[in-house]
């Protein structure tokens, strides 16, 4: 059952992702928010059940407390993400009324904004948690040693995300193609996690299966 909600939670949120990626793209062309708030929330849907199965099915005594540490910032990610997010397919979208000043308080849409800062900090918390969390990947071979570097690296996300909104890189008015380009670079990073995440899975049924 462990395997089947990994490798589930794996291809919500690479296909998420992959969502996420093409609509930033064609946002460069025309307004495509909605549906990359709304790829957002659903890669932190899956992102949850993809976390906690690779800490579960690697379950090691030793490794315990920094696998549940992994988990925990992985649920504080997504509470932030739901929060910014539905706002944003919710209130901010459905009131057209809403002065500027208001909107850039709770637009995410509106760089510099609370939401965007409170955005940036939930994928901190996101990277924080692969780190965490690859500690816990048992490395038997080569895919999986990919997999357990990238969730490592990733960590990275967690220092940026923090210290960027303290000393904004973006302000209001700035294009969105830097933006844009990084978002899409940051999908190219993700997405092979989640397809050798979703491989690791079917590996280790297997194993299972022979056992």
């Amino acid at each position: 059952m462990n395997i089947t909600v990994g490798k589930i939670g794996a291809a919500v949120t690479g296909l998420a992702v992959l969502s996420f990626a093409i609509s930033m793209i064609f946002g460069l062309f025309t307004d495509t928010i909605f549906i990359s708030c709304l790829a957002s929330i659903f890669i932190a849907i899956g992102f949850i059940p993809f976390m906690v199965s690779l800490f579960t099915v690697n379950d090691d005594m030793d490794k315990r407390s920094v696998g549940l540490t992994g988990i925990a910032f992985a649920v504080v990610y997504a509470v932030i993400i739901f929060l910014v997010y539905f706002a944003e397919c919710t209130t901010v979208r459905l009131n057209t009324g809403l002065s500027d000043e208001a909107l850039s308080i709770i637009s995410y849409g509106y760089i510099g904004s609370l939401f965007f800062n409170y955005d940036l900090l939930g994928y901190g918390f996101m990277g924080l948690s692969t780190f965490l969390i690859g500690f816990t990947v048992k490395a038997d071979d080569r895919a999986s040693k990919a997999l357990r570097l990238l969730l490592l690296i990733h960590g990275i996300f967690f220092l940026s995300c923090l210290i960027v909104p303290m000393f904004p890189v973006f302000k209001a008015g700035t294009s969105s193609v830097p933006g844009t380009i990084l978002l899409e670079t940051w999908c190219a990073y993700f997405l092979p996690v989640c397809i050798l995440g979703y491989k690791y899975f079917s590996r280790k049924k297997a194993q299972f299966d022979n056992a």
